[in-house]
């Protein structure tokens, strides 16, 4: 099997060891590069790759990434940042995966009123697709620039998916509660997220105005072909990994629970990564794989459906890794399973 060279762009997060460790394991694959600020080797940047990956960090430079033959660069860099980095690359015939926030909002001015800066590449935005391999597979094959989604838009989009496709619920006041572990925050130290401050402690953030809000939207009115709006909030947990998420939903007429199951297991049916599940997820149950687990209820005239994930792996370095398979040939699965 041809390798694909590949290029990290910010080695040193959280999400970046996530990438290194499934890469490495991933038998089409070649890591050639990592850029970070940092000059140092990967394994002192992640001590958990020593012995097993032999690469030193460099600045970023898109000549040099090109000299080495990179033909897929994830973009594991800020946003603001990563917008400034990723045309020079796509102009030097590289796909790009980015997993920051900078290239999934189609609209420049939505982007720029969540994100509260201006948007410094709507050339590339245009065509950038967004990276659900669930809902935009095929378009994700042929693409020059992945935008992978948020950790938290995944377990609601998909969640949410059959129920709005087939339009089984009102498409406007879906409530979205969501919890999350501490590792989504990223490894910048930030007071919020210091040990004393979560441990034993759980609290929502940025109410009615978390940026991952419009993806949300955005994804599910595809997928309905109709506007839809959600309210999300999002939650802190004292754990280090995991997003799960309760969302509750009205019907448009009436429905049992064995309707809704059947709904679930045919629309994933074809979709290896989402686990339709009759006894209720854990954040356990998918910690260090891509796997997404579902399970849909009918409670008091109400549609709740619970869904979790792997932040880490599932909500941003394994998806990844599958946009990659779709996009260079290889199995979705591969260095996935």
């Amino acid at each position: 099997m041809d390798k694909v060279k590949v290029g990290i762009l910010g080695g040193s997060g959280y999400t970046a060891v996530e990438l290194i460790k499934l890469l490495l394991r991933h038998p089409g694959a070649e890591i050639a590069a990592i850029t970070s600020r940092q000059d140092e080797h990967i394994a002192e940047l992640h001590p958990s790759l020593l012995g097993r990956l032999d690469v030193r960090c460099q600045p970023f430079d898109p000549d040099a990434l090109a000299a080495k033959g990179i033909q897929c660069a994830f973009g594991c860099l800020p946003h603001g940042t990563s917008m400034e980095s990723i045309p020079p690359l796509l102009e030097r015939g590289m796909r790009v995966i980015d997993l920051s926030a900078d290239y999934r909002l189609r609209d420049a001015k939505v982007y720029e009123e969540w994100y509260k800066e201006k948007h410094h590449d709507p050339a590339n935005l245009a065509h950038a697709v967004y990276g659900l391999p669930e809902v935009y597979g095929d378009y994700i094959n042929g693409a020059k620039l992945v935008a992978n989604p948020g950790c938290y838009p995944q377990p609601a989009i998909l969640g949410l998916a059959p129920l709005v496709a087939k339009k089984l619920i009102e498409l406007s006041g879906i409530v979205i509660d969501s919890k999350s572990g501490v590792s989504g925050a990223g490894r910048t130290p930030q007071l919020p997220y210091h040990f004393p401050e979560c441990n034993e402690s759980v609290s929502a953030y940025s109410v009615g105005t978390h940026r991952h809000t419009p993806e949300i939207e955005q994804a599910l009115s595809d997928i309905a072909s109709a506007p839809v709006s959600v309210i999300f909030t999002p939650h802190l947990m004292p754990m280090d990994r995991g997003i799960f998420s309760t969302i509750y939903a009205t019907p448009t007429r009436v429905i049992i629970e064995p309707e809704l199951m059947e709904l679930y297991r045919s629309y994933f049916s074809d979709k290896p990564f989402v686990r339709v599940r009759t006894n209720l997820p854990a954040t356990k149950d998918t910690a260090g794989t891509n796997f997404l687990d579902v399970c849909v209820k009918l409670v008091r005239g109400k549609v709740v459906v619970l869904s979790a994930e792997d932040n880490l792996v599932r909500g941003a370095s394994g998806v990844a890794v599958q946009n990659f398979n779709r996009m260079f040939g290889f199995d979705e699965r591969t260095g996935l399973m």
